[in-house]
């Protein structure tokens, strides 16, 4: 049975398999005038349907800046993703595969993205990457229904209640680092390093986890304002389906972050 795929990868490229690709403007520092030295690099993988249907695993090395690593960190390994097949981990996952959505219908994987992350280490930045483990029924009865250890980025389809005056009644994508009680919701940061996933489909959707509902990838409406021309030609790079900002699409829901909640792009 033929599947359609969605329009806007039909103009794309079909980079090539199994590949290293190290942008250009990363090898130039003049590219990145204006800021402190050239930023430390970090290692992506990127698994990607193609036009044709083929899945196309690439390697990346990008800048280790919050932009990129946010694309990457939100789930870890053995993560269960509820599909029309059934439960699968995240890791065993294929660009191609249905993953249920909020509302009941299934939509196909288009890009999953994993990095490696030392969750007990700082980064050069000072930064850690720590892990959040959601104990069993933290969020009600079976929700989750066993606990879940995810990744620094997050974000459940829930409101906590310190943002409950600012959402109003609206539903609202949290980073789940916002729930830690340090009795159900805890932080962690094990020793041995922890690969790391995000999913991105044809829209920004909510899917379900072990009873949950946490979004797929979107940048939110401002990630690149500030981004020089080099930078986001880099980021972009890692979404071979996406050719400019807007292909990502509206955001399905207002999100939380920083204190504020970003606006639901037009």
């Amino acid at each position: 049975m033929a599947t359609t795929l969605p329009r806007a990868l039909a103009p794309v490229p079909q980079p090539q398999p199994n590949t290293l690709e190290i942008n250009p403007l990363l090898q130039d520092p003049a590219a990145l005038r204006g800021a402190r030295g050239r930023p430390q690099l970090r290692r992506y993988e990127v698994s990607a349907l193609a036009p044709n249907g083929d899945i196309v695993d690439t390697h990346h090395i990008a800048p280790a800046l919050p932009l990129f690593e946010n694309a990457f960190c939100a789930f870890t390994r053995r993560t269960m993703v509820e599909t029309d097949c059934g439960p699968v981990a995240v890791e065993d996952l294929l660009p191609g595969d249905r993953l249920i959505t909020a509302d009941g219908s299934a939509a196909p994987l288009l890009w999953k993205g994993s990095t490696t992350i030392q969750p007990n280490r700082p980064d050069a930045k000072g930064r850690y990457h720590r892990l959040t483990r959601v104990m069993a029924d933290s969020f009600g009865m079976q929700m989750p229904m066993s606990d879940v250890l995810l990744g620094p980025s997050a974000r459940i389809l829930k409101t906590p209640g310190h943002l409950r005056a600012l959402a109003g009644s609206n539903p609202l994508l949290t980073p789940l680092t916002e729930f830690i009680d340090g009795m159900s919701v805890i932080e962690t940061a094990p020793p041995t390093p922890a690969q790391v996933y995000h999913l991105c489909l044809a829209e920004h959707a909510v899917i379900r986890i072990g009873g949950m509902e946490f979004e797929t990838y979107h940048p939110g409406a401002n990630a690149l304002r500030m981004s020089s021309p080099a930078m986001r030609e880099v980021f972009l790079g890692l979404f071979p389906h996406i050719r400019e900002m807007r292909d990502f699409g509206p955001q399905t829901y207002a999100r939380a972050g920083d204190g504020e909640i970003d606006a639901i792009s037009a």
